[in-house]
């Protein structure tokens, strides 16, 4: 999204888009949001029809309430606020300042709205497991849906083996994944479902006395398929004020006391219970499953077996038994519901292969089904039932004719924190793993995650700042790998710079002789290699051919086989470090020269008008101070050249023997040429007075110009043709405004339309217009000439086509949409200062070597290859990767493991010649489960990502989006299927170190790229398309799951802890900063304390703040000093400069910060974190089927 443009003035993202029609249930005036409340039964029909949007798959419900998800910890998640302090995520209270109107919890209950209980009819049509995935979704708040009969209970009852064995993976009552679930609605308060207005003809039941014939209750409300009134005022008995406890489930000292910090409602009317034919024993104790924790049941329960009191049983219609599992005892007895506790929504706790679970509430579809027989009740208040004494308000509902010993407990709010939650695991990363160094020596540890600060110790293995694998226990066999669907692959960033107080990779110099390699394979000599017959030869570590040690290199070996000078050089005992290149490396065998920077900027009637011409011309007399360089107290060897250009070129003549520079103008544009040699390419200290002279004469000579039209492809191939002449490589700094439609090579047409987005053809929007550019490329790359390209657009330029020599060469675009001088200076000068200065290198060469049984295959980034292996860079900065995937092609060993070793060739800024080593040695495995507890999520989704949006160039939007959701739910299905222990298939299982590989892989499904709102131009699509193709997994995890801190108290050194991406997040009273990696948003609510106003804008008042700052006022005060330091500290860590704009609640500008809110549904049709999940699982079950 183009944070400079205008935004649409369209309905705000929280509000019902095209395609999100209202469902057939009537919303609640007060009461809890939609994605919390009680079910109450599946909904009436199957509803076709997809909502607009939805191109991936079937349509999410809305707010459905998540599937349960398991995780893998040794202990339980206590993520309830029944247990202990509540989840890192929750909102912090602002106690310093007041709290506006907007929440974290559910918004407070309209008693005057609340609707009295009534009970639909008992027959409705009913299809089980069927679940509503094309029809209309439901908004929240939402009310109940209809009861299922006691027929098709039984009906489907009857279908399922009777017996009393263990539970199946699928679980009792697993329905085949050809149905659909229909979605259970959920609602903040129980209220009135409204009935058919004529109801349908009773059935016989099956197997069963025929029901109680009910009159039909009254009710003026329409048939389900309308829509119903919002609301309507309350009529029916007096609630209770003061709910009684909780009632026990059992004597289990695991069944805890809800905590006072849940919020409850006090004027809910009391839920019934499921009812059921039984005349039999309770279930056997066997299959209680007491060991289990619980969570308390924020629903009324029947009281366990050993309280006081006769059995209550049931007679009617089972209005959960579709979603939860049934106890089915032996022939001849009736079935008994085994109805799980409604209880806040936890994650179940697993060790390993063996997880145990706890009983999760319903969901859109059968997500949260629980093994545990929990005799708990919830749903609608009823009616009068025959056999009853009728409802006791207030209190707790009879069953029979006998009283209910103790009042029910209100409903309470589902915790929307009980589903994995980024926050949560971010936090506790930082907790574990911060305070310890990593010590890389154990081969195979996963590392520490991205957004924790840690330390690193290279012991053997390359640290992870420069190499992130997917997965550091990759699987022996091609077909374990095939079946699990995880990634194999590794994200390297060769030349990453290290923190102040990590030592950066050490110079190993061999002289004349060069690198010790293997003779087969060509490694370099590495920490695994094996000396062997007294250390006169080693033996490879990647092909395990033996290989005689050069003479100058042999030395003793001690006890344990290893070389006595192992500690003593680095590339025997570190994972990382550099070598000397022999002139044997070089180009031609003959040791290059510096290289050269040469800026072009273009002086279009455009280009002059926005103010960036004068703006580039200021900054080069200062920044030419800054090139990069070896030692930071000698001067840079890097010569510099200057051109402007628009229809035609003008080089200058800078010698530093001119009183003034000389400009030589070329016109013949279709046949480039260099005018001059000598003079072009200068020293900046030998040059500087001319070199200053010319940058204040530039803007004065092209102030006037009318001049719109432009080239491109003759620029680019006159700095190619200087670096040839100059026999060096370099780079080139393009400042280019428009689409080069002048006659010329590479010469551009407007092609830009939006009719295509979304079809088929919409692919031939990222692909370059012409193989112009891409055989340009071919030729940068190799004299080693690497081009920077800065954009300064007001209309289509064709990024796809003028971003492939960026690209290619290993270069970067930036892009400044509607360029401001006054608002857009600062982050445009930063990112130029950090291009320049960067630490980078000059025609490199890179490849990855694997130990055998492996082989590297795929590669992403920026870069060209001409073969198979060797990945070609014209240049190579910082904060590039290189994205390698691999694939088997033998069988590995759990005894040895793998190893890999990435070697990059390159020039550096000085004119040396290095070679620079990474190598990582990872474990085998031949359990899956040993796979699934050592992979790295942010790497897996940086992968997925690359992989996706590279596949855009010759496949359709909606099968790129199919294939990332497939490969996800087969990756979790594995695991479900041959890592879980045997549960019910309602259940949701994540592996711990995956579980946030749903809410990641949502992110990534509606990105602007994937799914791109209406205000998101092709220019913009494509610029972020080639932007993240070399981000590293840091960038990667805040470009997809932004970061969102409430700016409560600044206090100390640390920071606020982050909450969660939801717009349910935010109070009126608050100020949050949202932080993309691109952007920075200062988001200010409506009702901000004046304090708080007064300490970071310098104004008491709301209406007072300029929206259009890009920067904080500096105020003498420790919250504005402390929140500036946050901002500058963010910026620091990112390789793009991020702009900060301040967003009021309620303004305009507000869509584009919403826009960011990823766990909410998106403007373009994406899913929330809720849907998806609930989708995934449903994905999950049918492959298990």
């Amino acid at each position: 999204m183009n944070v400079n443009q205008q935004p649409p003035m369209a309905s705000p993202y929280g509000q019902p888009q095209p395609g999100y029609s209202q469902p057939s249930y009537a919303p609640l005036g007060g009461g809890y949001p939609g994605p919390y409340g009680p079910y109450s039964g599946p909904a009436t029909a199957y509803q076709p029809g997809a909502p607009q949007g939805y191109s991936t798959y079937a349509s999410f419900p809305s707010k459905a309430v998540p599937a349960n998800p398991v995780s893998d910890l040794p202990s339980p998640l206590e993520l309830g606020s029944a247990r202990g302090p509540p989840p890192v995520s929750t909102n912090q209270a602002y106690s310093q300042y007041a709290q506006g109107d907007i929440q974290n919890g559910p918004p407070p209950m309209d008693h005057s709205m609340a609707q009295p209980a009534q009970r639909p009819p008992v027959c409705q049509p009913y299809s089980h497991g069927a679940m509503n995935l094309s029809g209309p979704h439901p908004s929240y708040p939402q009310q109940y849906g209809v009861q299922p009969s006691m027929q098709q209970m039984t009906n489907q009852m009857s279908g399922m083996q009777v017996g009393s064995g263990p539970l199946t993976s699928a679980g009792p009552g697993y329905a085949p994944p050809s149905y659909t679930q229909a979605p259970h609605p959920v609602s903040g308060a129980p209220s009135q479902p409204p009935p058919p207005s004529e109801p349908a003809a009773p059935q016989p039941y099956y197997d069963g006395p025929p029901p109680s014939q009910q009159p039909p209750f009254p009710s003026s409300a329409p048939p389900p398929s309308q829509p119903f009134p919002s609301s309507s005022p309350y009529s029916g008995p007096p609630l209770p004020a003061n709910p009684g406890p909780l009632q026990s489930l059992d004597n289990s000292p695991s069944h805890l006391a809800p905590s006072p910090a849940q919020q409850t409602f006090p004027n809910s009317a009391p839920p019934p219970v499921s009812q059921a034919l039984y005349s039999g024993p309770l279930p056997p104790p066997d299959l209680a499953l007491s060991h289990l924790p619980c969570i308390p049941c924020p629903v009324p329960c029947r009281p366990a077996p050993s309280q006081p009191g006769p059995p209550h049983f049931h007679s009617g219609p089972l209005p959960n038994a579709p979603c939860h599992p049934l106890y089915v005892p032996a022939a001849g007895q009736p079935p008994f519901p085994l109805a799980p506790c409604s209880s806040l929504l936890s994650l179940a706790c697993m060790e390993d292969t063996q997880p145990s679970r706890m009983v999760s509430p319903p969901c859109s579809n059968p997500c949260t089904t629980s093994t545990r027989p929990l005799v708990c009740a919830f749903g609608q208040p009823r009616g009068p039932q025959p056999g009853y004494a009728g409802p006791q308000y207030p209190g707790q509902q009879n069953y029979g004719a006998v009283p209910a010993p103790t009042p029910a407990p209100t409903q309470k709010r589902l915790d929307p924190d009980s589903i994995p939650s980024p926050i949560q695991v971010i936090e506790d990363d930082r907790a574990n793993k911060s305070s310890e160094p990593f010590t890389t020596g154990v081969k195979g540890q996963t590392p520490p995650l991205v957004t924790t600060n840690f330390q690193v110790k290279d012991q053997g293995n390359a640290s992870p700042r420069f190499v992130r694998c997917t997965a550091y226990n990759i699987p022996c066999t091609a077909d374990m790998a095939k079946q699990s669907q995880v990634p194999l692959a590794a994200v390297i960033k060769p030349l990453a710079m290290l923190p102040p107080d990590e030592t950066r990779p050490y110079m190993v110099d061999h002289g004349e002789a060069g690198p010790i390699r293997c003779n087969r394979c060509k490694a370099y000599m590495c920490p695994y290699m094996q000396f062997i017959e007294g250390g006169r030869r080693f033996q490879c570590g990647f092909c395990s051919c033996v290989t005689d040690v050069p003479p100058h290199y042999f030395q003793h070996l001690d006890h344990t086989g290893k070389r006595v000078d192992c500690c003593d050089r680095p590339e025997l005992s570190l994972g990382s470090y550099e070598f000397v290149a022999t002139v044997d490396y070089c180009k031609n065998n003959k040791l290059p020269q510096p290289p050269s920077f040469i800026f072009f900027i273009d002086v279009s009637y455009n280009a002059v008008k926005s103010g960036m011409v004068n703006i580039v011309c200021q900054e080069l007399k200062t920044l030419l101070d800054y090139l990069p360089r070896e030692n930071p107290e000698a001067d840079s060897v890097v010569r510099v050249g200057f051109v402007t250009y628009n229809k035609v070129l003008h080089f200058y003549n800078v010698k530093s023997s001119l009183a003034q520079p000389q400009m030589m103008v070329v016109s013949d544009v279709s046949d480039m040429f260099l005018p001059l040699l000598d003079g072009f390419l200068v020293n900046v200290n030998d040059s500087r007075m001319v070199i200053e002279s010319l940058l204040d004469q530039i803007p004065e000579m092209f102030a006037d110009t009318r001049e719109t039209e432009t080239v491109f492809g003759p620029v680019i191939q006159a700095g190619l043709e200087a670096l040839k002449a100059a026999d060096c490589a370099g780079k080139l700094f393009l400042f280019h405004s428009s689409l080069p439609i002048a006659e010329a090579p590479g010469k551009l047409k407007n092609r830009e339309d939006k009719k295509l987005v979304g079809t088929d053809k919409e692919k031939s929007l990222f692909q370059p217009q012409s193989g112009f550019y891409s055989n340009l490329s071919k030729e940068c790359v190799a004299q080693g000439c690497c081009v920077d390209l800065f954009l300064f657009p007001n209309q289509y330029v064709d990024v796809a086509t003028l971003g492939v020599v960026p690209v290619s060469t290993g270069g970067s675009v930036y892009k400044y949409t509607y360029f401001q001088a006054e608002m857009d200076r600062e982050r445009f000068l930063n990112d130029l200062r950090r291009d320049v200065q960067k630490p980078m290198g000059f025609d490199a060469v890179m490849r990855v070597r694997t130990s055998t049984g492996i082989r590297a295959t795929d590669f992403f980034g920026s870069f060209f290859m001409s073969n198979t292996t060797d990945v070609e860079l014209a240049g190579l900065d910082c904060d590039k990767t290189v994205t390698v995937e691999f694939r088997h092609d033998d069988k590995l060993s759990e005894d040895t493991g793998a190893l890999m070793q990435c070697a990059v060739l390159y020039t550096s800024c000085s004119g040396q010649r290095r070679l620079r080593v990474h190598n990582m040695a990872v474990n085998c495995c031949s359990q899956l489960a040993d796979l699934y507890r050592n992979c790295e999520t942010d790497t897996i989704i940086n992968f997925f990502s690359k992989y996706a949006y590279r596949s855009l160039l010759n496949t359709p939007t909606k099968t790129v989006r199919d294939t990332l959701v497939n490969q996800c739910a087969q990756i979790l299905a594995c695991y479900r299927k041959n890592c879980a222990s045997p549960s019910s298939a309602g259940q949701l299982i994540l592996p711990e170190c995956m579980k946030l590989l749903p809410v990641y892989l949502n992110c990534v499904l509606k990105s602007d790229v994937l799914q791109p709102g209406a205000d998101v131009s092709v220019d913009d699509r494509a610029y972020l398309r080639q932007l993240l193709s070399c981000m590293d997994v840091s960038e990667s995890h805040v470009f997809f799951y932004p970061r969102l801190l409430p700016l409560v108290k600044l206090d100390g050194g640390s920071l606020p802890m982050a909450v969660r991406n939801s717009e349910e997040r935010l109070s009126k009273g608050g100020v949050y900063l949202l932080e993309t990696g691109l952007y920075l948003f200062l988001w200010v609510g409506a009702n901000a304390q004046q304090e708080l106003l007064s300490n970071i804008f310098g104004t008491p008042t709301f209406s007072q703040i300029d929206p259009n700052m890009t920067s904080l006022p500096e105020l003498d005060n420790p919250f504005s000093q402390r929140l500036r330091e946050i901002i500058d500290s963010f910026r620091s860590q990112r390789s793009r400069y991020m702009k900060l704009m301040v967003v009021k609640q309620e303004d305009k500008a507000e869509l584009i910060f919403k826009h960011f809110l990823c766990e909410d549904k998106s403007a373009s049709g994406g899913a929330s974190y809720v849907d998806f999940l609930c989708h995934m699982h449903k994905e999950i079950r049918q492959l298990l089927s």
